[in-house]
């Protein structure tokens, strides 16, 4: 906690600024302390009021300087060869130290970063705000720096000065509202806050550091000084072909992982970042995964949050290591082929009062007016995205996990809350834009900025937005009138096929729209089709639990859906525990079941997951066109009797293969498909193989052609189609 205090005596009536340095309330601490010349004489000065005697280094003597209040004032008058910065001998409890006077160093903030910032285009801002160590003047120690333009007085507090705000005031550089302080002799892993005072109301805030790259563990909320930056990377060669690959045509298969809960230790302990290495890079390679999406790894107090209710932005959370050991894993990855997304919350932040929210004692970091600045349903502060210094935070956030760490990409967690002002809201909770409208102007123009910024400096990493809606050209570029998005999660078709495979066979003839409206609107955006997290809490139950019927059906239903979602158009990702079938709902707080694994239905439906991811990198015809409607054709959408659809799926180069679904439990022989040429067929994939789980009904030896028009294809063939089943079928 902190200790200011304040202190008045017949010296303060006299001496205006020693008051205000006693009440820890000088705007400008520099102009009292440290070394001056007043009428012609050099005067020191220095606020400890913990030490007991103190010494200045004086032509290379040391000089006892007068302690001139009681609460810890002490000064030197004199004339001497003095040389910034003043070295001091400070004697505090019998102990002596020797070190350089904070308030004699110059600053170290440039003009350039002053001005870039209030812009809102310090891409680097993370190097210019919160704590670094570094060398001022030839001595070691850090420089504090942070915004708080509605402060009186900013300190820096820690164990190194008992956390009183009084002995560390901050250097204000005016109407900027940065502070900085450059504080020797402290080191790596010293804890601190920023402790403010409040210009209008007088009252005292104690925060942790926005800009903090490292925190002290929980329930403890200080920023740590990191230097957690000596990584030697090894992904060049990953880098390298990021930068010119064609990710429009390219497979993009994502298994999405919130680290906590993917697998525990043999105590039930995290695994630290380092031992997932090991163990999540192996698995994801050897499942045929071409990305992981990561939900969030900055720092937050509540597992329960998943990571979507952030408190630092900038730090890597401390469950499972330090920054160094992230960007281990993310090498590791990168080493294996596999790309990394980065789960990324720009759109609110939480209440606690240590953090953001009322970061100078006013709304600094979200709107004032409740009906901007509050999400109703996720009780957090909404980001004041027109504050030109908010948007560069948000900026240099995204800028920073993209540089420091190597990732892949971004996806933008609900960006649907913060394109509409009215989101969620009741007619008058929200005010409308300038021009009368629902739309949130700043939003958009952020979310410019920051695709602009993404796809210029870091040529080939995605940003993927989570957007619900039907807002127009999410992911079109720009100076087409998009957003700039690279992809958009496609949660129509998501909640259309869940709601359709709900549904018992016998009833799903009533319901084939569900499977063929999207194909609609497939092509007016780059889109992801998500199984993810959100899908399997709260209630909605496991991929699994969904389906209908016995323990058979069930795991058939399981198999042709992800089969159905493999070969549809569009991008893929998936959550962890829909690759086993689990049984229940996702849990944060404990390990995936994997001692499903010992049940035979459970290992079926894993390597349909590992048959699927290969057969999808590895035939062009299923990923090439994903978001061109020359990559799809229909065979035939209207055997709803049946529930039955079948499709062809191309590539750039001609080649292509046809899919077959059945969606009844009903054995279907002798079913005659219509198909564009002439030859033999063969099966790729068959989701009822008894590998699986399944009949093992199929088309085994291969099938011809016969010279029958059928389905306004040329050409048809005459085959066995098992029931709850996909088929993938290839010319010869």
């Amino acid at each position: 906690m902190a200790k200011t205090t304040s202190t008045t005596s017949a010296v303060t009536a006299i001496n205006p600024q020693l008051a205000l340095i006693l009440a820890a309330r000088h705007y400008d601490p520099f102009s009292y302390l440290g070394l001056h010349v007043e009428n012609k004489r050099q005067v020191f000065r220095t606020f400890l009021p913990f030490a007991a005697e103190v010494s200045l280094l004086v032509n290379d003597k040391w000089q006892p300087l007068d302690k001139t209040h009681a609460d810890g004032l002490f000064e030197w008058q004199g004339k001497g060869d003095l040389v910034a910065p003043c070295q001091l001998k400070i004697v505090t409890s019998g102990v002596t130290v020797i070190q350089a006077d904070t308030y004699s160093f110059t600053p170290m903030l440039t003009a350039d970063e002053i001005h870039l910032f209030a812009e809102g285009t310090l891409k680097l801002a993370y190097n210019t705000l919160g704590s670094h160590l570094c060398d001022h003047h030839g001595i070691q120690g850090v420089r504090f720096a942070v915004w708080a333009p509605n402060a009186e007085r900013v300190s820096v507090i820690g164990s190194f000065n008992q956390w009183d705000g009084r002995i560390n005031p901050m250097r204000s550089h005016g109407s900027s509202g940065l502070w900085e302080l450059f504080i020797p002799n402290l080191g790596a892993n010293t804890l601190y806050k920023f402790e403010i005072r409040n210009r209008h109301t007088g009252n005292i805030l104690v925060k942790t550091d926005p800009y903090g790259t490292e925190f002290e563990l929980r329930p403890g909320s200080a920023a740590r000084v990191s230097d957690s930056n000596q990584h030697n990377w090894q992904d060049s060669e990953w880098l390298k072909s990021r930068h010119t690959a064609d990710w429009l045509h390219a497979p993009f298969n994502c298994y999405e992982v919130h680290l906590g809960s993917w697998k525990r230790d043999e105590n039930g302990h995290f695994l630290s970042y380092r031992r997932l290495a090991t163990e999540l890079v192996g698995y994801v390679k050897e499942m045929g995964y071409t990305h992981i999406e990561l939900l969030p790894v900055s720092e937050h107090p509540l597992n329960e949050s998943w990571g979507y209710q952030t408190t630092g932005y900038f730090g890597v959370t401390n469950r499972f290591g330090k920054p160094d050991d992230l960007r281990f894993l993310i090498d590791a990855f990168h080493q294996n082929n596999i790309g990394v997304i980065l789960d990324w919350v720009p759109g609110h932040f939480p209440k606690d009062d240590w953090a953001l929210a009322r970061f100078d004692g006013t709304p600094l970091y979200e709107h004032a007016d409740p009906r901007l600045g509050e999400h109703q349903d996720w009780g957090t502060y909404i980001f004041n995205y027109g504050r030109n210094e908010v948007r560069n935070f948000l900026i240099a956030n995204a800028y920073y996990w993209l540089s420091e760490f190597h990732i892949d990409g971004l996806r933008v967690d609900a960006v649907a809350s913060m394109l509409y002002l009215d989101y969620s809201r009741k007619a008058g909770e929200w005010l409308p834009n300038k021009y009368g409208g629902r739309e949130n102007l700043d939003v958009v123009d952020f979310i410019k900025q920051l695709n602009i910024m993404v796809h210029e400096d870091f040529p080939g990493a995605l940003t993927i937005a989570e957007e619900s809606t039907s807002w127009p050209m999410v992911s079109r570029p720009i100076y087409l009138g998009g957003l700039g998005f690279s992809m958009k999660w496609n949660m129509g078709w998501m909640n259309d096929t869940l709601s359709y495979f709900e549904n018992d066979p016998i009833h799903r003839r009533y319901h084939q729209d569900q499977l063929t409206f999207g194909q609609l609107y497939a092509y007016s955006e780059n889109f992801v089709l998500p199984f993810s997290h959100d899908e399997v809490v709260h209630g909605k139950k496991s991929l699994l639990d969904k389906m209908p019927g016995d323990t058979w059906q069930k795991f058939a239903n399981l198999r042709l859906l992800l089969c159905y979602q493999m070969t549809s158009p569009g991008k893929k990702l998936n959550f962890m525990g829909n690759e086993i079938g689990q049984g229940r709902e996702w849990n944060v707080n404990t390990s995936i079941d994997w001692h499903l694994l010992e049940s035979n239905w459970h290992t079926g439906i894993q390597q349909t997951n590992r048959d699927l991811n290969q057969l999808y990198r590895n035939t062009p015809a299923l990923y090439d066109l994903d978001f061109e409607h020359q990559g799809f054709d229909w065979i035939d959408c209207h055997d709803s009797e049946q529930s039955i659809i079948s499709y062809i799926r191309r590539a750039r180069d001609g080649t292509f293969v046809i899919m077959l679904m059945n969606f009844t439990p009903v054995l279907r022989l002798g079913y005659r498909l219509g198909v564009p040429k002439s030859g033999k067929y063969t099966e790729l994939f068959n989701s009822d193989a008894a590998c699986y789980g399944g009949s093992n009904q199929g088309n085994g030896a291969g099938l011809h052609t016969d010279d029958v028009a059928w389905m306004n294809q040329a050409q048809s063939l005459l085959l066995t189609l098992p029931p709850l089943a996909g088929l993938v079928l290839r010319l010869k």
